[in-house]
C-alpha cells in the first residue's frame, strides 16, 4: 500500500512539473520553404525574419529547406507576418507549422 502511495504520489509529481517546464521554454515556428539552395538563401530570409518584432533567433537547415524562428520569451509571432517576411524575401512557403496552428497557405489576419 506504502509503494502504491509512493508511485501515485511521483507520478502526481511529475504530472505537476510538466507545464511549468514546458512555460519557460519558447515555442518555435517552423517554416518548409521552396528552393532555399544556399546559405545566401538562408541569410536572406533571415533578414527579413529578424527584422519582425520579438523574433530573437532565425536557424536555418538548408539541405531540409527548413527555416526555425524562436520568439522572445512570452511572446507568439503572427504566423502570417512570418509567412509574408518569407515572401519578401523572395521565397514560397510550403508550409509553416507555429502556436496558432499549422498552415499550407498564407494564414488569415
Amino acid at each position: 500500500m506504502i509503494r502504491l502511495m509512493f508511485a501515485a504520489a511521483f507520478l502526481l509529481a511529475g504530472l505537476l512539473a510538466v507545464p511549468a517546464a514546458n512555460a519557460t521554454q519558447p515555442l518555435y515556428t517552423t517554416v518548409v520553404v521552396h528552393n532555399m539552395h544556399c546559405d545566401a538563401c538562408a541569410k536572406k530570409i533571415a533578414r527579413k525574419v529578424y527584422a519582425l518584432p520579438g523574433v530573437v533567433e532565425v536557424r536555418a537547415d538548408v539541405p531540409k529547406n527548413l527555416a526555425y524562428v524562436v520568439p522572445q520569451q512570452g511572446k507568439t509571432l503572427s504566423s502570417r507576418a512570418v509567412w509574408e517576411a518569407v515572401e519578401s524575401a523572395g521565397f514560397k512557403v510550403a508550409r509553416l507549422q507555429s502556436p496558432e496552428g499549422n498552415f499550407t497557405a498564407k494564414p488569415p489576419r
